[in-house]
């Protein structure tokens, strides 16, 4: 959508001048401009296991972490920056709390035809494959390859963002319908409102693992806990992130039409 590229273009460009208290109002204005994006990342990860809603809360988390990351002096659109950054943070989800144990049987098929191709491709090109190789011999999606191997530890989460940006602006540009579900919420709420509704501790843990890029056992080392109870409590805090964007969006009233 047109309207949303140039509108966030514009803000960022108004981040460079902006006094602390402006450029905390101007991300969080960001923030809810691209929520639709966000989601359309998650979308692709539905039904594989993970509540939708707790992936829409990493895509979130992870859109947050974009436009804090973000430099536009480097003269790229923020979608082809934000798209991998959003969807590497919710592949690393599924490696840490959901396909940690048992990855979904498509996953777990793909996985055994990668290993029984790369010993082939391997001998023609004379090096290893590439996953883009691998997506080519297998007809398969270069987006599977890259789930599979994350599945199995293969890739580190900052190889799958440089990978995974080949391509980015033709996907961001197939993101340009806002989420309709999430029209209004974008009205009502912030995710930043919502986030300093945590305890410090929460807080703490969602920037190390989030923001930092630090692993559930460095956070474990951190705060004091073992790495199980860093996994469980990650799962509680993202429950309860669901809870009060619900519940702020069931407390607003809904307008059925455009504001005065």
């Amino acid at each position: 959508m047109e309207h949303r590229r140039e509108a966030t273009a514009r803000l960022f460009d108004e981040l460079e001048n902006a006094s602390d208290d402006e450029r905390r109002r101007i991300r969080d204005e960001i923030v809810r401009l691209n929520m639709g994006v966000a989601s359309d990342c998650a979308r692709r990860y539905r039904q594989r296991g993970i509540a939708t809603e707790d992936l829409d809360q990493v895509a979130y988390l992870g859109l947050v972490k974009a436009v804090r990351g973000f430099e536009p002096g480097r003269g790229h659109d923020f979608l082809s920056f934000a798209v991998p950054t959003i969807r590497g943070e919710v592949r690393r989800h599924f490696r840490d709390l959901g396909w940690a144990l048992r990855p979904p049987r498509s996953i777990q098929e793909l996985q055994s035809r990668i290993h029984a191709a790369e010993g082939d491709l391997s001998q023609e090109l004379g090096r290893s494959p590439r996953p883009s190789d691998l997506a080519r011999h297998l007809g398969v999606d270069l987006e599977q390859v890259l789930d599979a191997l994350g599945a199995t530890g293969c890739f580190a989460p900052a190889s799958l963002d440089v990978v995974g940006a080949d391509g980015d602006d033709s996907l961001g540009d197939r993101l340009g319908t806002a989420d309709p579900a999430f029209d209004q919420a974008e009205a009502r709420i912030t995710l930043a409102a919502v986030l300093r509704g945590l305890t410090p501790r929460e807080r703490r843990i969602l920037e190390l693992r989030f923001f930092g890029n630090h692993t559930q056992a460095e956070i474990g080392a951190d705060i004091g806990v073992t790495q199980m109870q860093v996994s469980r409590l990650l799962n509680r805090i993202l429950a309860r992130l669901r809870e009060r964007m619900l519940a702020a969006s069931d407390e607003a009233p809904v307008s059925s039409g455009p504001a005065a």
